[in-house]
């Protein structure tokens, strides 16, 4: 399977040839149909997270499921799906009490991928930058057909950051007036979660025209340049 492994801090992503586990009970393996560069796989990058090295980053894709291991219902081989990072366990104490999105079970894993003898982070459970990923079936969102691939990838991330920060965090009311600082690809997302949620003014403030352009594509009913 190739995959863009990176070997240390500030190092370039080498496209090499890594071995990669069969699907056990539980897990599904998916064929990697598109995948998102996010900031914080670069923040990986340049060292402003910890890491275990060797790693394949990668964290915002969409694909098709090539196999299932044992027990696993919730998708069948040739499904497309969104692969979401932030898939619960099961396990731990806030899966129990009904808050996956709270999990500590933990994603990075470091025994299921290898390179040349040597073990592979699996960087969020995923590792997107690949061919495949070795995924746990509860990370497995099936997307209707007609959703391009490169846009379903972005739900994995930006999407559902932006879109959580307004309606789970903020929770934003009905009527309510809203201000956006920064609109890339998660401000974008806020935008739209604050009209969904019922906002009657979205104010998004940016320093650059296209980025304004876009947040009143995506909703805005202001746009403040902050330039």
């Amino acid at each position: 399977v190739k995959a863009a492994v990176l070997h240390g801090v500030d190092q370039p992503l080498l496209i090499e040839d890594i071995d990669i586990d069969e699907p056990r009970a539980g897990e599904v393996l998916v064929k990697t149909s598109a995948t998102g560069v996010c900031h914080s796989d670069l923040h990986f990058i340049e060292g402003l997270y910890p890491s275990r090295f060797p790693v394949v980053l990668g964290h915002e894709s969409a694909g098709v499921v090539e196999k299932i291991g044992e027990g696993v219902t919730n998708v069948v081989p040739g499904d497309r799906v969104v692969v979401a990072f932030v898939a619960s366990c099961a396990l731990c104490d806030n899966c129990v009490q009904g808050k996956p999105y709270l999990c500590t079970g933990g994603q990075t894993r470091h025994d299921r991928l290898s390179f040349g003898g040597e073990n592979v982070t699996q960087f969020a459970g995923m590792s997107a930058f690949a061919e495949y990923q070795l995924i746990s079936a509860s990370a497995c969102v099936p997307v209707p057909d007609d959703v391009p691939m490169e846009v379903a990838a972005l739900v994995g991330c930006s999407v559902m950051t932006g879109v959580g920060a307004a309606s789970n965090t903020a929770r934003i009311e009905v009527g309510s007036t809203v201000a956006v600082v920064g609109c890339g690809g998660v401000g974008l997302n806020v935008i739209q979660g604050a009209i969904a949620s019922g906002a009657s003014r979205v104010i998004a403030v940016d320093m650059l025209e296209n980025k304004l352009a876009s947040a009143k594509e995506f909703g805005a009913t202001d746009v403040v340049d902050a330039s």
